[in-house]
């Protein structure tokens, strides 16, 4: 019996130790410079710096949301080019103030919403939030503009997620063929797989959290929420177009990470 006592504490004080450490990285914000190679990039657009910030799920007790500010915070200092926000910004109407203080920090901002944001999840405790505006962040929904950066004309186009969900997005109809640069911006990273090749230079998602919780194990990781997903973290080349998939800043579900650290990332883009 006092053997099986010990277990019981064994595995009671590890369980309370598992939970507070996914507590504590669910706040512990990477903030990470990586080089982006991207194709056809003209030299003038060679350096660029474009902030990509996603997945704040603001609203429900989480460190995650400490970790949004602390993003917002590093963009500004870091004063990119242009800021891209990548959807799933609310997961209840109450962290809309939160949100709205955040998107004030983000220099030359552009944003698409996410599925979360429209309740449009398996998350019993997700409420849908949407937003009709992020002023001064222009919000895209089914949309494009455009901007002039160094000298040459760049344009975001932003996917709207109910029309992705039910396969009616079709935004390489909205890409102009004479921008120096085009964008997409899209909550799901499966996107690069539907657009027409090449009709983007640049593809920006997050959606997937690097799996959020997740078992690492000797050359990869099993992630628990996405075990079968491939665009999980990171840079990848679909022929002529880059895709970045940011690890997002918030929580789903439950108020934990577990080796899948919240991240907001500055691209630097360079000729690829």
């Amino acid at each position: 019996m006092p053997a099986l006592l010990t277990a019981a504490a064994a595995a009671g004080a590890a369980g309370a130790g598992a939970l507070a450490w996914g507590w504590f990285e669910a706040g512990w914000v990477r903030l990470r410079t990586r080089d982006c190679p991207v194709a056809g990039l003209p030299e003038e657009l060679e350096g660029l710096r474009i902030a990509h910030l996603s997945d704040f799920h603001l609203g429900m007790p989480s460190r995650g949301q400490a970790a949004s500010e602390r993003a917002a915070r590093w963009a500004q200092e870091r004063r990119p080019d242009l800021t891209a926000i990548t959807g799933d910004l609310l997961s209840r109407r109450s962290g809309e103030p939160r949100l709205r203080r955040i998107v004030e920090r983000l220099p030359g901002a552009y944003a698409v919403l996410g599925n979360h944001d429209f309740a449009e999840t398996r998350d019993p405790f997700s409420q849908e939030a949407t937003v009709p505006d992020l002023a001064p962040a222009q919000l895209l929904l089914d949309e494009a503009r455009t901007t002039e950066l160094h000298g040459r004309r760049v344009q975001v186009v932003g996917v709207d997620p109910r029309t992705y969900a039910r396969g009616g997005s079709h935004p390489e109809r909205l890409a102009d063929p004479g921008a120096d640069l085009r964008i997409l911006l899209c909550h799901f990273p499966s996107v690069a797989r539907r657009v027409r090749p090449g009709a983007f230079h640049l593809i920006l998602a997050g959606h997937m959290h690097d799996g959020q919780i997740v078992l690492p194990y000797p050359g990869g990781k099993i992630r628990f929420a996405h075990p079968k997903a491939t665009l999980t973290d990171g840079i990848y080349r679909f022929g002529a177009t880059t895709l970045h998939v940011s690890p997002g800043l918030g929580t789903t579900f439950v108020p934990f990470r577990f080796f899948a650290r919240p991240e907001a990332t500055e691209l630097v883009l360079q000729r690829g």
